[in-house]
């Protein structure tokens, strides 16, 4: 039952430590940032789309998400940053042509895309960036490789100041302080200093990225919403001497042959009526007319009754 001599307890048998918290494997979580999407956890297929924090999404998630917030548990933690669609981009991306690893190794998992211009994997090994005005994507190597040094004001097609005046000179300026530069898979134009976003940054990255999103939200004018123009009329045109006339309804035209007609039963009825009364007798005659030609107030209807009066 031990204090025998039979046994000898060690210290850690006698004292119990605090455990060690347990560390994620970091090669899980490099895997799941770059395989997956961030929001439904699923592998990221085409389209894909990023936000200014260089989080990467399956658009057919982000879309549901932007319908139903609920959809998601933790989806506002993770892209409650995100408005609508125009606060993110669709990436170009290059699918790889190795679909399966190397007999080497087999449990090593093939990344779907590559960069284009030096065709390393897209696995987080190495960074990897996109353009906010095009959305391709490449490895940041690769692309620091092929890009040019900053355009010069030729490039900019600013020439001197008798030909092309002060404001072309000012315009170049601002464009060679951009530092412009041309994509280099598809052409389109692009500044180094604010169009290249890093994909799956660091924390601290992240954070700067942030400050700066806020920074251009908050620069962004306030629209309550738009406007149609209205659109003149033909009065509001018109000069005022003018308006006072259009402001009267015109008469409506008549068809000639409608008019016509309506002349010619008028001048009937008026006929018809004239032969009635040619041949009314002086009795039926003496109804309608006042005796001494003096012209009464009261109508047949009335005649006789009594009238109060206020």
């Amino acid at each position: 039952m031990g204090n025998d001599g039979g046994s000898i307890p060690d210290r850690r048998d006698l004292v119990r430590n605090k455990p060690k918290a347990e560390q994620a494997d970091k090669a899980n979580q490099t895997r799941a940032r770059w395989l997956f999407c961030a929001l439904s956890k699923n592998k990221l297929q085409d389209p894909v789309v990023s936000c200014a924090l260089g989080r990467l999404y399956n658009k057919v998630a982000l879309i549901e998400f932007l319908l139903d917030k609920s959809s998601f548990g933790d989806g506002e933690a993770i892209c409650g940053h995100i408005r609508s669609l125009k606060d993110v981009k669709t990436l170009k991306l290059t699918p790889n042509s190795i679909k399966t690893p190397p007999s080497s190794d087999s449990n090593a998992e093939v990344a779907p895309f590559v960069c284009p211009l030096n065709f390393k994997e897209m696995n987080g090994s190495q960074p990897f960036v996109y353009l906010w005005t095009c959305g391709c994507v490449f490895s940041q190597a690769g692309l620091k490789a092929v890009s040019r040094t900053p355009p010069s004001r030729e490039h900019l097609g600013i020439l001197n100041e008798d030909v092309k005046g002060k404001q072309k000179e000012h315009e170049g300026e601002a464009e060679a302080e951009k530092q412009l530069d041309l994509c280099p898979q598809c052409g389109t134009k692009y500044d180094k200093t604010g169009d290249i976003i890093l994909l799956n940054p660091p924390l601290e990255e992240e954070e700067r990225m942030r400050l700066a999103m806020e920074r251009r939200r908050a620069s962004e004018p306030k629209t309550k919403g738009k406007k149609r123009k209205h659109a003149p009329t033909v009065s509001e045109t018109e000069p005022p001497t003018k308006k006072k006339h259009s402001s009267a309804s015109p008469a409506p035209s008549l068809n000639p042959n409608i008019a016509a007609t309506s002349r010619a039963v008028a001048n009937t009825l008026v006929g018809e009526e004239a032969k009635r009364r040619a041949n009314m007798s002086e009795a039926v005659k003496s109804l309608y007319t006042p005796k001494g030609g003096l012209q009464r107030k009261e109508t047949f209807m009335t005649m006789g009754t009594f009238t109060r009066y206020a």
